[in-house]
């Protein structure tokens, strides 16, 4: 394709403007990003798309892509839930009302395993830079917020990687509300370098004391020998310990995003009949002891939310 091609098309396709970038590492960043539209109503917690046309640059070291005919001047589109970084640069909380601004936080995906289905999105999303252009979904939805949570409920967000990022938005909102009972985010990263909001959240833990900031990493070498998981810090009661109070389900909601096999969604054998996946996630864990999970498919409102991020 020619420059005035591809300028053609970006004008045409594009609705967004990057704002910052800040590279964690290689493979991690926070992407703030200002919408020519007003930013829709939303709730925290929600998801919408970004999207960069296919005929946009990749990062190197990526799983190498096949086209097909037309594929050049297709746009590419993913779903991201909205982060938010919680606390200004004074450590006030956040007044997302004086800003445009969109966050994401995103990890590169640099192969799949599946030579027809490389990673498309990602690789680009990688390249961009400040004032670059790209495409940004429109609505913002997703059944994924606080709506069911009370003042005097306690909180428990359980995440894994980058699906620690609706959480972040979610907790802005507890803590700008004023929320009394006890909130806490656990999230599971495979090294240290891959929590790219721990300052922020050690900083919460500092100006709000009903807050709580668990970091777990499983492949730095100080882990390697005792690492844990989520569901560990459950069955050994380090998360009650954490949190300061029982598991109630009568008065705690637990909020899951990342990885399927840590949530533990259930799913229909071939006879039709509901059971749980191995290995044991959180969802069985918790549903044994009196929690209730979100099932859709059966109209069931529970006290276990789900947002699956793979």
């Amino acid at each position: 394709m020619t420059p005035e091609q591809i300028a053609e098309l970006r004008a045409k396709r594009y609705n967004g403007t990057v704002v910052s970038i800040h590279k964690v590492h290689s493979d991690l960043m926070i992407l703030r990003v200002n919408p020519d539209f007003v930013r829709p109503p939303h709730k925290p917690g929600q998801y919408c798309s970004l999207g960069l046309g296919q005929w946009e640059p990749r990062v190197e070291g990526c799983q190498e892509e096949t086209f097909k005919e037309g594929d050049a001047t297709k746009l590419i589109r993913r779903a991201y839930s909205l982060s938010c970084s919680i606390l200004d640069t004074d450590g006030s909380l956040l007044d997302i009302s004086k800003s445009n601004i969109m966050e994401f936080y995103i990890v590169l995906v640099r192969e799949t395993g599946d030579p027809s289905h490389a990673p498309r999105l990602t690789p680009r999303l990688f390249c961009l830079q400040p004032g670059d252009r790209l495409n940004v979904g429109e609505k913002i939805t997703g059944h994924y917020n606080l709506d069911p949570v009370q003042p005097t409920d306690n909180v428990i967000f359980l995440a894994t990687g980058t699906g620690e990022a609706p959480h972040n938005y979610m907790i802005w909102e507890l803590l700008r509300r004023g929320h009394s009972a006890k909130i806490m985010s656990v999230c599971c990263v495979r090294y240290r370098k891959d929590l790219a909001y721990l300052e922020t959240h050690e900083a919460l833990m500092q100006r709000f004391p009903n807050y709580r900031y668990v970091p777990l990493t499983t492949r730095d070498s100080h882990t390697s020998t005792k690492k844990k998981y989520i569901q560990d810090l459950i069955v050994d009661g380090d998360l009650e310990a954490a949190l300061g109070d029982e598991l109630d389900p009568c008065r705690t909601h637990v909020f899951l995003c990342g990885n399927p096999k840590m949530i533990g969604v259930k799913v229909k054998n071939p006879h039709g009949e509901w059971g749980y996946p191995q290995p044991t996630g959180v969802i069985e864990l918790l549903e044994k002891r009196g929690f209730v999970a979100d099932n859709s498919q059966q109209k069931v409102k529970g006290n276990i939310h789900f947002e699956e991020y793979w």
